[in-house]
Parts: C-alpha cells; structure tokens; sequence
C-alpha cells in the first residue's frame, strides 16, 4: 500500500476526524416574513386531524409543537437559512401509512412538508408556514442487495452513509458520496438529484438509479422499482421524482445500480499557482488518469484559509493560490500507480502543478477529504456565509469570483469559491459578521444574472428549493417552466406537496 509521499518536499498532514444563506447561531427570521410570501389556501390543523394521524402511525409517533419548542430542530433547516412554523410532525413507518396520511390530507387540503435527513441547502426541506411535516426516517430499511449485479434495493429513509457501509461488505459502492452522508437520507438525495464529489465518474443519479416507489398526493402508491438497467417500455416515470423534491410524490423505496468498490485509491493534493494551470492539470488529467480518474475538485486560498484559521487545521501542503484534489480508483495498484505517477510528472514538468502531496493509505485519505468536506462549515464561523451552487462553463469556472470580489469584496470578509471541478460545479462564497440586507441586495439577483449570461445553471446539485424559485426562469425556458407546472397541476391538483418549492404559486 502506497503511504503518504510529497512531490516535492515533506510536509506534515494533520487534519480533524446552503444554502443560500445562513448565519452560525441564532435563528433565522420567519421565512414567511423575510420573503414575503402568501399562505396558501390550506385548511388549518385541528384535534380530529390528529385524532386520525394517532390512529394511523400512533401517538408516539405524532409529535405536536407546544411551549417546549418540541419541532424547532424540524422548522428550521441545518444551517439556519430559513424557518417555518408547523405544529406537528408525522413519523410514518410504511409505504401503507404514508398512503393513508396522504389521501386524508389531499381531502382535507393540508399542506404536508416530507423530510429526510434536513441537509439541503436551499429550504426545501422545512416548511414556509404551517405545513405538516412528514419524516421519513423510520423508513430505514435495507431491503436487499444482489452480490452479483451490484443492485441495492432499500426505503428512503435509510442514511447514506449507513447504506454505503453495508454495500461496501458486499463489494460494491454507492454512486454517491457527500459530506453530508452521516446524516442525509437516500430518498432525499434522490428528490434532490444530489451530486456530490464523484459524479465525474459515476454520473448523476438519474443514471444509477433503477427504479423507485412514490406515494402521490392522493394517496396511490406508484411501484416503479425495476432491476434492470435496460427497461425500455414507455414512458420513464421514475425520472419525474429524482430531482423533483418532494413536490410531484413522496418517494418511499428505491433500486440503486452500485459499481464493484475500487482495491486500489489514491489521493493527490495540489498546490497551483493560477486557474489557467488549474484547467490545464484538469485536461491532462481526463487525457491521461482515464477511466480510474473518480474526482477532481478544485479549492481557492481564501477558501483553504478559512478552514485553517476557523478550523484550527493544517493544510498538508504550502499555500498557493490554488490547490487541487485528484482521486484515481481501479483494480491494480501497480497499473493505477504509474499512470498517478506520469500524470504528475508531466504536470511539474509543464509548471502547473508546483507542489503536492500523494497518499494511498485509506485513513490519511479520509484525513485529507475531511478538508475538503468541512469548507462550507469553516466559512460559516465568520458569522453569516451567503453560498451560490452554480454550474459555469470551464473558460469562466472562476472569473465569477473575482467579479464578486470587486463587486461587494468591501463588505464582506471573504469571497472565494471552490467546487467539483470535474462536472463543472462551483461553490461561490461571501462571508460576513452578520446578515445585512445590503449585502443581499448586492448579490441577488446579480450573481444569478451574471450566471445567466454565460448559460450556466443557478442551481448544479443542490435543487431550486424555496429560496431559488424566482430563478428558476434563468436555467429553464418559458415553455418548460409551463410544462411543470402542468405535470404539477396534474399530479397534486390542490398542491399540498411541498408547497412554495420549486415552483412557487403563492
């Protein structure tokens, strides 16, 4: 097993084991309020709409909110970007229950809020008014996994993390991996169509997943799992819940295509001395990593600051004013070790890498993702972090920051960004003391616009949620935005499912 080695000289690794925005402490205003949005015509929670929950899933299991607060972890997402204001909250533990709650409240014209692991970013796990909630998490059932095909069949409610441990025993892996996995539920990252830091090499969910199960709003349970990659009958319905967030049904189970777990991974990190050498080390690495290339992300210095400062971490190399993790995974170390080794070599001596570390060791692996992973974090300890999930096209990845920078860099006290380079993907970053609606006013619609004119999306993995309907419009023509609201219309014609998201109507 290859240990941690320096390209050019030894250093030391000594690491820790959205969100629009979002302040680290304290709650955050009333969404309602700060949004100014309009309540839907919905019918007001009673004690007979309990009774009937009660009966359905069990006291213990319905949970009201009352002078102790008892919901306040519920209506308010992780990173205190937004908050709602429900008074109950439902904890089915089967497809059958959530059917039954899900036919009452379309008659009845309660709005219902589903919520798995409540790590999205963008607010569209948490409720805008009074919305019930309705948790997923006892719906955490590993229901099969096919040792031959690589075929995992579980409910939503299941942590992604959890899932990827017992797929790892059988000698595969989960498509799928985020720093959130501790906590988020697969289920969500499906609705969300989550990407994450290796969808350069296993593609977006839309191509891993082979099937799920929905409840519709009326209550119909819609059983579209499958077990084959090759299904060619019609129309692909299961499409219309992966990335549709809980507004079109609510999905209870899933069939997950998972690729055999790599024997050999290695990780680099990079010191580089400008974006132009950033996109040259990324050509030369699609050109000559090839298929065991599994991640390629990119962090600026201000970003790695941040960590370091916040953190009380320390980088594993010098500082530069970018830096670059390349992972590689395959099924021969040796092979896999001298295409790592001629990349690099071929990177210092074109001068875009100038300096870096290169590990093979499963645990300083995981040290060094850590860094990775606890970015978002380490900037929201200057007090109030507004984040933009956006794709750009390659030539512009970066210039978004700098015009950020010279825009609003008076007001804040970082602006810097950092992403998944491999798809495309960046993670754009102002930090404050503490939120101001200047500042907010400086940014919105400015950095959605600016995305617009390079046709990038305003939203690359992390969905448009309650706090990016407004631009939707920018990523989606006029005639497919009217598409979705007519499969909305058709689907929950009383639009009890999640309501205010994606496609805000009030």
């Amino acid at each position: 097993m290859l240990h941690c080695r320096t390209l050019s000289k030894i250093h030391k690794t000594i690491l820790p084991p959205i969100l629009r925005t979002f302040s680290s402490a304290g709650l955050p205003e009333l969404s309602q309020v700060r949004y100014n949005v309009k309540r839907g015509n919905y019918s007001e929670l009673n004690d007979k709409d309990v009774t009937f929950f009660e009966s359905i899933i069990g006291a213990a299991n319905t949970l009201r909110d009352g002078p102790d607060n008892a919901l306040q972890g519920y209506n308010v997402d992780f990173w205190h970007s937004v908050r709602g204001n429900s008074k109950l909250l439902l904890k089915p533990g089967s497809t059958q229950e959530i059917s039954e709650i899900l036919k009452y409240c379309n008659q009845r014209r309660l709005a219902i809020c589903p919520q798995g692991g409540n790590t999205g970013v963008v607010g569209g796990a948490v409720p805008v008014y009074d919305e019930i909630i309705l948790s997923l998490g006892r719906l955490n059932k590993i229901l099969g996994i096919d040792d031959i095909t690589g075929i995992v069949a579980c409910e939503s409610g299941v942590i992604l993390e959890n899932l990827d441990a017992k797929v790892q025993e059988a000698g595969f892996v989960v498509p799928l991996d985020l720093g959130a996995k501790s906590s988020c539920h697969i289920g969500g990252n499906i609705s969300t169509n989550a990407g994450g830091l290796r969808v350069i090499r296993y593609g977006n969910l839309h191509g891993s997943v082979l099937g799920v199960e929905a409840v519709l709003p009326n209550g119909k349970i819609l059983d579209l799992m499958s077990d084959f990659k090759k299904d060619n009958t019609g129309y692909h319905l299961k499409h219309l819940f992966i990335g549709s967030e809980g507004t079109l049904g609510v999905v209870t189970k899933v069939a997950i295509l998972c690729p055999p777990r790599s024997e050999s991974v290695h990780l680099a990190f990079l010191g580089l001395k400008s974006f132009d050498a950033v996109m040259q080390t990324f050509k030369n690495a699609k050109r000559h990593l090839g298929e065991i290339l599994s991640s390629c992300e990119m962090i600026d210095e201000i970003s790695l600051t941040a960590a370091v400062e916040n953190m009380k971490l320390k980088s594993p190399i010098d500082t530069y004013p970018f830096y670059m993790m390349i992972e590689t995974s395959g099924s021969n170390a040796e092979h896999d070790m001298e295409k790592l080794n001629n990349f690099l070599q071929l990177t210092m001596d074109k001068g875009d890498v100038v300096d870096g570390t290169c590990c093979g060791e499963p645990s300083k692996i995981q040290e060094m993702w850590k860094l990775r992973e606890i970015l978002a974090p380490a900037l929201a300890k200057d007090g109030h972090l507004y984040t933009y999930d956006i794709s750009l096209p390659l030539r512009s990845f970066y210039d978004i920051v700098k015009v950020v920078e010279k825009r609003v860099g008076h007001m804040a006290k970082r602006v810097c960004g950092f992403g998944h380079l491999g798809d495309l993907n960046l993670h754009l970053n102002i930090t404050t003391e503490e939120y101001t609606a200047e500042m907010y006013k400086a940014l919105e619609p400015f950095v959605f616009d600016y995305t617009s004119q390079l046709k990038g999306s305003v939203s690359a993995e992390h969905g448009i949620g309650f706090l990016k309907t407004q631009y939707l419009k920018h990523s989606k023509s006029t005639e497919a935005v009217n598409m979705m609201h007519d499969l909305k219309n058709l689907l929950d014609p009383n639009a009890i499912l999640n309501p205010y998201k994606v496609l805000r109507t009030y």
